[in-house]
Order: C-alpha cells, then structure tokens, then sequence
C-alpha cells in the first residue's frame, strides 16, 4: 500500500504525460509549451493559453499575447 502525498503537495494544473505531446497550435511547426502557473507559454513565441480545470484551452481565441503573458507572469512574483 502506497503513502498517500501530504496534503500541502501541490497538485499539477496539468499531466505531465499530456504537456509532453502538446504543442502550439497555432505554429506550423508545434513548439512545446512550459508550464508557467496556470498558463502554457509556448517556448518559442511566448503566448500563452489558459489552463482552466485541468484542461488547456488551446484554441486561437484563447491566445494570450506574448507581452500580456509576460505582464501576468511578472505580476504572479
């Protein structure tokens, strides 16, 4: 039997496994994400796309600029 993790573990926004194949949409060339908080920051072109209730929303709509996912990110530190 396993221990269970205390409860001040933090838990993933997101599987691990999954964040491994994702990759931005909206490039040809689908550059993986970072997992930056509760956003995926694409690492080449810096937009990012909201994580809501474990689930990415990747889709164009949701994009989160580059300089407005630096602003959110510097605003979290």
């Amino acid at each position: 039997m396993s221990n269970p993790k205390p409860l001040n573990d933090p838990v993933p926004l997101i599987d691990p496994e999954l964040l491994s194949i994702l990759g931005n949409p909206l490039e040809p060339d689908r550059p993986p994400f970072d997992l930056r908080g509760e956003y995926l920051v694409c690492t080449k072109t810096g937009v990012g796309f909201p994580i809501v209730d474990g689930i990415p929303r990747l889709l164009p709509e949701d994009v989160i600029p580059a300089e407005k996912m630096e602003e959110l990110l510097n605003e979290r530190h």
